[in-house]
């Protein structure tokens, strides 16, 4: 019977039920005439499950793009990076605030018989099921992909995990400069003659997020097809694996083992970091023309016409005695000067900047890199808005990161349509919290 409701309502919901050719849009059902300014995942409910970072930062991208997102977290505690800091505004942790914009958040004990019927009823009605447990933990709760496609079989399902489904490592917890070190990455970070270096970020855990926002995209196409969901397995180790692109190529089709190479570059020379009198400048020239080009700008014409540097290849091989004389001229003047002398040369190059100098940069401030939003305690905040812009909608207007449990009541009544009795057991049994906002 709940199974029965659960697609019928999910039918009228979304207008799932038309083929590829229908006129009718995906997910309300709406005509699709009136196309100003509508976000491409309008209309999509993603229940997420997630954690930490990877997929925090996948259902963010997905509610940039018009999705709702709810966000499920424990009562009391919430999202393990409410805690970490400092720094902190107010109480709210800047890394949470960092990733969790266009959510609303409802607090609910998944160990508790009734928060299971909540998280059960919530994906009758969703698109997307997004968890980051390690495998078999949300099964031993009734959660796991089989409960849910029982109940919901249009839900895509997706599991963010540290290693994958299945294997070896499929049960150890996954954090990213752990993945990063046994997926290799850190092998091949840091300085030449140092010891391996964990990424400034999370890389593996942020690459980790794009894959899986694009799978869930890639899920609703399917479902748009077949009229089915789907499980989507997406872990931090594959993730990583895949994105080794050329170091894994030179070690799989070459057989030559990678290397750290600080900033510079195993395959292109010059393509590196040099210290200037006052900071460090990045330059790169990936070919011959461009590699003259450099050599005019440093004043060093005889390096052109060289034997020993005409190719890549050969640059290659004489790295060192080509670095040294590049470095020595670069020291000569400041970062200002050689980035006027470069302007409009056609080679790539830039500073190293600092926070403070990225947001000052005149090109982030064009392309509208800074987000503002008014946080219901702590007032106006800012984080790293969308990479990617669209010409036919917007990607202004976000709504802050919640606290915890700030949305509960209002799903509990809007969207399950619970009466105001049940949810004061709810509440009163601590099945469920809800944060007041003053």
């Amino acid at each position: 019977m709940l199974a029965t409701l659960a697609r019928v309502a999910t039918v009228r919901r979304s207008g799932l039920r038309p083929g590829p050719g229908s006129r009718r849009g995906l997910w309300t059902g709406r005509p699709q005439a009136d196309t100003d300014n509508v976000k491409p995942l309008e209309g999509v409910k993603i229940l997420d499950l997630t954690r930490v970072l990877a997929g925090p930062f996948a259902t963010m991208n997905l509610g940039d793009l018009g999705a709702e997102v709810i966000k499920v977290e424990r009562p009391g505690a919430g999202d393990d990076t409410r805690t970490w800091g400092p720094p902190f505004v107010g109480t709210e942790s800047t890394y949470f605030l960092s990733v969790n914009r266009n959510k609303k958040s409802i607090a609910v004990n998944i160990k508790d018989p009734n928060g299971v019927k909540i998280i059960k009823e919530l994906a009758a009605i969703c698109d997307v099921f997004v968890e980051n447990y390690v495998p078999g933990k949300l099964s031993a709760l009734g959660l796991g992909y089989a409960d849910i496609d029982r109940i919901a079989p249009h839900v895509v399902y997706c599991s963010i995990t540290g290693y994958g489904q299945t294997g070896p490592l499929s049960q150890r917890a996954g954090y990213d400069a752990v993945a990063s070190a046994v997926s290799g990455l850190m092998h091949i970070t840091g300085p030449e003659d140092g010891d391996p270096v964990r990424p400034g970020v999370a890389m593996t855990d942020l690459a980790t997020g794009l894959y899986a926002c694009g799978a869930i995209m890639a899920g609703l196409i399917q479902r748009y097809k077949t009229g089915k969901g789907l499980f989507i397995d997406c872990n931090l180790l594959s993730s990583q694996v895949a994105c080794l692109t050329q170091v894994a190529g030179n070690y799989l089709i070459a057989r030559k083992e990678a290397k750290r190479w600080g900033t510079a570059h195993g395959s292109i020379v010059p393509y590196q970091a040099f210290k200037t009198k006052d900071g460090y400048l990045v330059v790169g020239a990936g070919n011959n023309m461009q590699f003259a080009t450099v050599c005019k700008i440093l004043n060093l014409p005889e390096l052109i016409d060289d034997c020993k540097y005409k190719t890549n290849h050969l640059r290659v091989q004489n790295r060192k005695e080509l670095i040294r004389i590049l470095s020595a001229r670069f020291e000569e003047a400041m970062t200002s000067e050689w980035l006027h002398r470069f302007e409009g040369s056609g080679v790539p190059y830039g500073p190293i900047n600092n926070m403070k100098n990225v947001f000052a940069e005149p090109q982030v401030l064009h392309n509208d890199l800074i987000m503002e939003m008014k946080h219901p305690t702590v007032g106006k905040i800012s984080v790293p808005g969308p990479a990617v812009r669209y010409s036919k909608f917007k990607m202004s207007e976000a709504r802050p990161p919640p606290l915890l449990g700030q949305h509960t009541t209002y799903i509990l009544k809007e969207v399950l349509r619970y009466d105001d009795r049940a949810i004061g057991e709810l509440l009163s049994t601590g099945v469920v919290t809800q944060h007041e906002v003053e």
